[in-house]
């Protein structure tokens, strides 16, 4: 019986159009929306979001900075990915399988925890919590920890998901795009939409509205089938999630692949990839906390991103591609490491400027822009650089290189800002350090040059032909 089901589907599966609409009418696919979506929701409320919120509040700009660290666990996700990849979710597990059980987990978490966020709020002060008196401010960045935490989680789970309950390629690639453009829209909401409610609503219900949100991620997860592929592992005998076999094909595999791929280059593209959007991570924490004291209200900035600033980023995003298929990776990642760090420029000039609402528009229609190009440059780059055979987990350590150091480096950038105010006012602290975060992408252009030189003569290798 099993062995006669697959003979009809070739022939019963619609081709072209007919094929793309019978996709589209797949539960599986409004699941995937939603659920990227539901995965979208916390990265900014952790993040860049919260730096508005906490300025607002006067906290200092080295301890948003530090807080900002705690978007380290999306780098270190593939650290407990193989344990997530092997064991069943406590109690929910058995109810709803190994994949929709540790989505149902992660996202009760992230709900919770950004409720609890709403809660207690940024402030200086004290709690009284089980009779004891702790930092109002460390239990608020502990609940950020714990959302980052669990929303990494739920990440990887959204990803294992999603690539073992496609059928065919085909529908991998419709579930990518559908998991974009979920994720894209939760952006949307917490990157620019939530400003204009927090100008009304204010900061507490905002965020308590955002957890309420991670509904659709729950929705989505009791509404979605658990992969057969995990339905049948749950019942094969296999090794410890942390046995030295499982950590050595998890993590150390993929990197020997790579190296016997690309050789002595390798350690070349593993720094320019490191180094590539590292002034983008530098500048992060502090654009947000720079627009409250530049004195731009949050609805004007929620409202020029969620406009200008969307419009923008896709044109950057339409250009990148445009200029992959003309031109190359190259000189499409060279341009990227041109425009990304060139961008930081016109933070300094607003900063001189001051609070202008039409400068402030072209500000961020060039940072979206750029960026938007940026971002896709080294995606193309770093997928060009996988192997067959280790294409997923490649891609996921890759991924992770290439944010950690921005993430590791860009706590301090609170520090920084305020060291350099001294003997100076606030707003050319911001735009000296602004330009000095340009000044950093000098090098990744230098590496991703000296690349582009040395690839027309580079030796030809079948295994990673594909690679560049």
């Amino acid at each position: 019986m099993t062995a006669a089901a697959p003979t009809p589907a070739p022939s019963a599966t619609p081709t072209g159009w007919r094929g793309v609409v019978a996709n589209l009418r797949e539960p599986k696919v409004l699941a995937m929306l939603l659920l990227g979506f539901s995965s979208g929701i916390p990265i900014y409320l952790v993040g860049n979001t919260l730096g508005f919120w906490m300025r607002e509040n006067a906290i200092e700009l080295s301890t948003i900075g530090f807080l900002s660290w705690v978007g380290l666990a999306y780098s270190l996700k593939f650290l407990w990915a193989p344990l997530i990849d092997k064991a069943d979710a406590p109690l929910l597990g058995r109810w709803l399988g190994r994949r929709r059980g540790w989505m149902l987990l992660a996202q009760v978490v992230v709900a919770a925890a950004l409720f609890g966020m709403a809660l207690v709020e940024p402030q200086q002060g004290r709690l009284l919590l089980a009779g004891v008196e702790v930092d109002q401010l460390l239990v608020f960045g502990a609940l950020a920890l714990v959302v980052a935490f669990a929303s990494a989680t739920q990440d990887i789970v959204i990803d294992a998901w999603r690539i073992e309950i496609a059928s065919s390629n085909e529908q991998q690639g419709l579930l990518t795009s559908t998991s974009a453009l979920g994720y894209r829209g939760a952006l949307l909401v917490t990157d620019s939409l939530i400003l204009i409610l927090a100008a009304h609503a204010g900061w507490s219900l905002s965020y308590q509205t955002m957890a309420a949100l991670m509904g659709v991620g729950v929705i989505a997860t009791l509404m979605a089938r658990e992969p057969a592929a995990t339905t049948r592992a749950a019942v094969v005998p296999h090794a410890a999630p942390y046995s030295p076999q499982a950590l050595f094909d998890a993590v150390v595999g993929p990197f020997i692949a790579f190296f016997r791929a690309h050789g002595r280059w390798a350690v070349l593209m593993l720094l320019a990839i490191s180094l590539y959007r590292l002034p983008d991570f530098l500048l992060g924490p502090m654009a947000n906390p720079f627009y409250a004291d530049l004195g731009i209200d949050k609805e004007t900035v929620g409202a020029v991103r969620g406009s200008f600033g969307l419009v923008a980023t896709i044109a950057g995003i339409a250009a990148a591609g445009l200029s992959a298929v003309r031109f190359g990776f190259f000189p499409t990642l060279m341009a990227g490491a041109v425009l990304g760090p060139g961008s930081n420029l016109a933070f300094a000039y607003l900063g001189q400027h001051g609070a202008d609402a039409g400068v402030f528009t072209a500000v961020m229609a060039i940072d979206n822009f750029c960026n938007g190009f940026a971002g896709v440059a080294l995606i193309g780059y770093m997928s060009s650089l996988t192997s067959v055979g280790y294409t997923a987990t490649q891609y996921a350590l890759l991924s992770s290189f290439y944010a950690l150091p921005g993430k590791v480096l860009k706590g301090l950038s609170g520090v920084v800002i305020e060291q350099l105010e001294v003997g100076r006012s606030l707003l050319d602290a911001y735009s000296l350090f602004f330009v000095g975060t340009a000044v950093m992408g000098i090098p990744a252009l230098l590496l991703c040059l000296w690349l582009a030189l040395r690839q027309p003569t580079a030796p030809p290798a079948p295994a990673s032909a594909g690679g560049g």
